[in-house]
């Protein structure tokens, strides 16, 4: 019995070490696996002091006591005005708890708002950066490591919706410029078979590399400059090519020349720029086309057909973002930070029917003066204020009637999606907000002159809400609404008064009814000047100058597919006989754009 037991024992321990031994094997590969997986939640910290790296080891479990003091020492820099110090502070914060949500929102919200307007508003590309920080913080580290967490793509759809769409910020024009001129070059002619080619191009350069019809660009290119050697860099430097040709060897340019209008160059340039959307904004070509038919503009002469969204303007962002997270984290239980995101699709798509149309246009000489100038910021310090360094560029945008039906149905889902939970505070506050959201919409599509649009409006707000208000004449609730539009004025109320009063003015004259059109314009200019009169030292909420403001009032007219075509001609030709200088200023702010088209393009 000793014996058996004895070779029991010695089976048993062999068998031991030989499993010891193929589990050892596989150690190194289930590592690499988990490196590969992101399931590593204690990665060593790069570029870390001795002392911070020896602390994260040798202290173990005792990681969450240096994440505080870390913690408290990020605050103090970032009071002290030490920004970049506060910045690798919180790099390393989250790469000791990569996989706690918490501490990326407050991160990113920490750059994104507390840091960023530490930076004098004289200073804005500075504070832009930090506002960048921010939402690539989200981006493109956070959410790649927690894709399970709301709550993340809600702080990113935020710093898109409020820091830079809304205008709580002294700089918030500046953010939308460099991010319309960021986006612009990828867009094409942003249509919708624009958006399906971006949607259905390959994935991977080497994919796309070996298509017997590209792969004469990418060798031409690669001999022409040795910039194109790197094929990690290759689409960056490409697209870098197009939009700024003297950085690189002439003979490059050249092999572009010698291709254009060629169908290879334009697949691959739709690759490239569909490249840029996945890899650099991270935003998936497939999903945006997706939300352009199901949110865009509706196209005026086929109410079935959406139009693509603006991709140059910050709400559309927040809009992606807010959806993704709805998608890939939304849960049944309708968390806060999930009706948190719903509220934030609410509010871009109200924003894109206010401001949706985004404008970026070159400052005339007289007003380039009138600009603040920036004090560069360099090391820690402002350097001496350079009267030469001024913002060259300004922002303008307006209303778009045809995100109407979009931001209906928008209200009208979540009123459906949390009707059973009383959620969104309570159901009576979210039925509030879709009622504002008609009154406001109806008096829009009234002032533009679409009647019609604007009863069917009223119909709907009768139909499903109950006031007093609504027991009154259509006519009779325009004119109330009038009359409390102009004793509470404000940014948006006065850009669509005037925007719309100028349309409406022009339909007026084009039907030949003169005393009415000239009456809205005169109402508009009136309201212009009271604005700017009451509004004169903050230069945030400032409005375009009135003759750029009649010219988009007649674009948006001529353009408008609810008026009849002839109208439409009609108007043109008797502005020229009957009002020249009229005329004369249209033409001449016409030009203007048309020359900063054609140097953008170039």
């Amino acid at each position: 019995m000793r014996l058996r037991d004895t070779i029991i024992w010695l089976v048993c321990i062999l068998l031991a070490i030989a499993l010891l031994i193929i589990a050892g094997d596989k150690l190194d590969f289930i590592n690499s696996q988990r490196l590969q997986m992101r399931l590593i939640s204690n990665e060593p910290l790069e570029n870390a002091p001795p002392s911070l790296a020896f602390a994260t080891v040798a202290m173990g479990a005792f990681r969450g006591l240096v994440v505080d003091v870390l913690w408290l020492r990020a605050d103090r820099l970032k009071e002290q005005g030490q920004f970049f110090d506060a910045k690798q502070l919180a790099e390393w914060i989250t790469t000791l708890q990569p996989r706690f949500p918490s501490v990326w929102q407050f991160h990113a919200w920490n750059m994104a708002y507390n840091i960023s307007v530490a930076i004098p508003p004289s200073q804005p590309d500075e504070r832009y950066q930090w506002v960048k920080n921010g939402y690539e913080l989200l981006r493109d580290k956070g959410i790649p490591l927690n894709p399970k967490s709301i709550g993340l793509y809600h702080e990113l759809a935020r710093i898109f919706q409020h820091k830079m769409g809304s205008v709580s910020d002294d700089v918030h024009k500046y953010y939308k410029i460099q991010l319309a001129l960021a986006i612009e070059p990828l867009l094409g002619p942003a249509d919708n078979q624009y958006f399906d080619a971006l949607a259905k191009a390959p994935t991977d350069f080497q994919q796309i590399a070996k298509d017997p019809e590209i792969a004469p660009i990418i060798d031409a290119l690669k001999a022409a400059d040795n910039t194109f050697a790197d094929d990690d860099k290759f689409v960056s430097n490409y697209l870098s090519l197009r939009q700024n040709p003297a950085r690189f060897n002439p003979e490059a340019i050249n092999t572009i020349d010698n291709f254009r209008g060629t169908a290879a160059l334009q697949k691959f340039d739709i690759f490239a720029k569909a490249h840029h959307f996945r890899n650099t904004w991270k935003l998936n070509p497939v999903l945006m086309q997706q939300l352009n038919q199901s949110y865009g503009p509706v196209d005026l002469t086929d109410p079935n057909n959406h139009l693509p969204l603006d991709w140059r303007h910050p709400d559309t962002h927040a809009i992606y973002w807010a959806l993704r997270g709805l998608q890939v984290a939304g849960k049944e239980e309708f968390s806060t930070a999930e009706i948190n995101t719903d509220r934030i699709v609410n509010h871009s798509l109200q924003s894109l029917f206010r401001n949706g149309k985004i404008f970026v246009y070159d400052l005339p000489p007289e007003k380039l003066a009138q600009q603040p100038t920036y004090i560069p910021y360099r090391a820690g310090t402002f350097v001496k204020d350079d009267p030469s360094v001024r913002p060259t560029k300004e922002v303008f945008l307006r209303s778009d009637l045809r995100m109407f039906e979009a931001v209906n149905k928008g209200w009208l889902a979540r009123i459906e999606k949390y009707e059973d939970i009383g959620a969104f505070g309570s159901q009576e506050s979210l039925k509030i907000g879709h009622r504002n959201f008609l009154k406001n919409a109806l008096f829009s599509f009234y002032q533009a002159g679409h009647i019609q649009q604007a009863e069917k409006i009223y119909k709907q707000l009768r139909l499903l809400y109950t006031s007093e208000d609504f027991n009154v004449p259509f006519i009779i609730f325009v004119k109330n609404r009038l009359r409390e539009e102009l004793q509470n004025i404000g940014l948006n109320n006065a850009k669509e008064i005037v925007q719309m009063m100028l349309r409406e003015a022009y339909f007026r004259y084009a039907i030949h009814d003169d005393d009415e059109a000239f009456g809205r314009e005169k109402m508009a200019e009136e309201v212009h000047n009271h604005y700017q009169t009451a509004y004169l030292d903050e230069n945030r909420i400032d409005l375009p100058d009135l003759k750029l403001l009649r010219y988009l009032a007649l674009i948006d007219f001529l353009n408008d597919e609810r008026y009849p075509l002839n109208l439409r001609f009609s108007l043109r030709g008797r502005i020229r006989i009957e009002r020249p200088e009229l005329a004369k200023q249209l033409e001449q702010q016409e030009e203007k754009l048309q020359k900063q088209l054609e140097q953008q393009t170039q």
